[in-house]
């Protein structure tokens, strides 16, 4: 896919008003972050005319209508948006569940939604097509419990100190610790381990911080939106749970100031990892851009944070696109698809 400049507010065509269903919550440690980002859907959709039905997964992965209830509205929709984060919800389970019942909805078909949350099968896939990635690598089992048989892994494998520390298939940064020396590795290890049996340890990079966000339009154009570089708040060790949800001191600059070749290079990065991983509607690609080397990614996001002050829709917004523009896009994106699959 080429990359390609977005034209502000002309991306934007409306369309129309259907039922939607917007699902939240979850089983996950995102589950909060779930639920801000399905209210600020919801409303964001009811505001363009659609009929929204929100349907609630609990903590514990029962449905808060109760199955059945939740079939019945689920076959009455038109399009459905899983707007869950981390496993349950953005693995491809829920997606599963959608295609089994046959209702169009929005985001990444199974497999990418799987291969997406999956951090550690993602760099796979992406290095063996060349592309520059964070270096690191993932535990389980014993090793967990073994700090001393980590530190070896990672000299094998040219990691040191620091390190970063998270929950292979998490998100939110939820579990994530920052590793200095042996006891911290562990206290970062048990942290994570609690979380999730395979636990990403990574090489800490130095150099900035940056995001792009990538959206499916109806006509089937994919775009990159302007990039966001993350200033995190300084009082925190990294950009963690706090610092993304709970801090005014992190500051979000988008446009990221940058120059036209490596403005390009990310644009084009994020559009062949998007194609790679065979994505669909949206995506938010996490970047790493040193000083001395080529920019890594870091993680994809298939149904990133999507609360109002998320960095997906502070991205489109500077494009000229509102936060309901980019919510109703996605509908129609998902309408679209499903009226040519089935033509």
């Amino acid at each position: 896919m080429r990359p390609r400049s977005p034209g502000a507010a002309s991306l934007y065509r409306g369309g129309t008003a259907v039922k939607v269903v917007v699902i939240s919550g979850g089983a996950s440690p995102e589950h909060e972050v779930s639920l801000r980002s399905g209210k600020g859907i919801a409303d964001a959709a009811a505001s363009k005319g659609h009929t929204v039905a929100p349907l609630v997964i609990e903590r514990d992965g029962s449905w808060a209508a109760g199955l059945p209830e939740a079939i019945r509205v689920l076959l009455d929709c038109d399009v459905a948006i899983p707007a869950l984060h981390g496993e349950g919800g953005e693995d491809g389970v829920l997606q599963g569940f959608l295609e089994t019942l046959k209702v169009p909805y929005v985001g990444s078909g199974v497999t990418a939604s799987a291969v997406g949350l999956d951090k550690q099968l993602t760099k796979s896939v992406l290095e063996a097509h060349g592309i520059p990635v964070t270096p690191g690598i993932t535990l389980r089992g014993a090793d967990l419990t073994d700090a001393e048989s980590a530190i070896q892994q990672l000299k094998a494998a040219g990691i040191g100190f620091p390190v970063f520390v998270k929950p292979n298939s998490g998100g939110s940064s939820i579990g994530a610790s920052r590793a200095t020396d042996l006891p911290s590795l562990a206290e970062a290890l048990a942290t994570a381990a609690a979380l999730d049996s395979h636990v990403l340890v990574e090489q800490e990079i130095v150099g900035r911080e940056i995001d792009l966000s990538v959206l499916e339009f109806p006509d089937g154009r994919v775009e990159v939106g302007p990039a966001l570089e993350i200033h995190a708040d300084p009082s925190q060790p990294f950009f963690n749970a706090t610092a993304k949800y709970d801090s005014t001191a992190t500051e979000f600059v988008v446009p990221a100031p940058m120059d036209a070749e490596l403005a390009n290079r990310l644009r084009s990065t994020a559009l062949e990892v998007f194609g790679i991983l065979g994505c669909a509607g949206l995506a938010r690609l996490d970047f790493f851009v040193p000083a001395d080397g080529p920019p890594l990614v870091n993680e994809i996001n298939t149904f990133p944070g999507f609360t109002p002050a998320s960095q997906f829709p502070r991205m489109w917004a500077a494009a000229g696109l509102s936060y309901a523009d980019v919510v109703d896009t996605l509908i129609q994106t998902a309408i679209a698809k499903n009226e040519g699959a089935t033509a």
